[in-house]
């Protein structure tokens, strides 16, 4: 599958947390790490709050696999980086919707630093 169903991304969408576990180098999965997740059309993307210094997405961005959790859903997936300022304007505005509530946190998701690590989730 490479992919999202419309379910799938329905169930996203609609749920505040995702636990991510990206793939380390000899194949074990990291402990989740929950993180927040937003959808831009039919795909989903991820970024790291504490910019290039989390831990998990470090991990991520070496092995480009892991796995994921959002309700119910559990899916294998691959990373892919986002450089795209147009995209990642879109991305921005996702996290602002959707976490509004959030508030203080909100500011630091749209921010350079964690704009950098910005990842398309996909299927696998």
């Amino acid at each position: 599958m490479t992919h999202w169903t419309s379910d799938q991304l329905t169930t996203v969408e609609h749920t505040s947390e995702l636990h991510i576990q990206p793939r380390r180098p000899d194949g074990r999965l990291r402990t989740p790490t929950t993180i927040w997740v937003v959808r831009d059309g039919d795909d989903l993307f991820v970024r790291s709050y504490n910019g290039p210094d989390g831990a998990w997405w470090h991990t991520a961005r070496a092995g480009g696999s892991g796995h994921i959790r959002c309700g119910a859903i559990e899916q294998d997936v691959a990373f892919t980086p986002v450089t795209d300022p147009a995209l990642n304007d879109r991305i921005d505005a996702a996290y602002r919707t959707k976490y509004a509530a959030a508030g203080a946190y909100v500011p630091p998701m749209t921010a350079d630093g964690a704009r950098a690590t910005t990842l398309k989730l996909t299927p696998r």
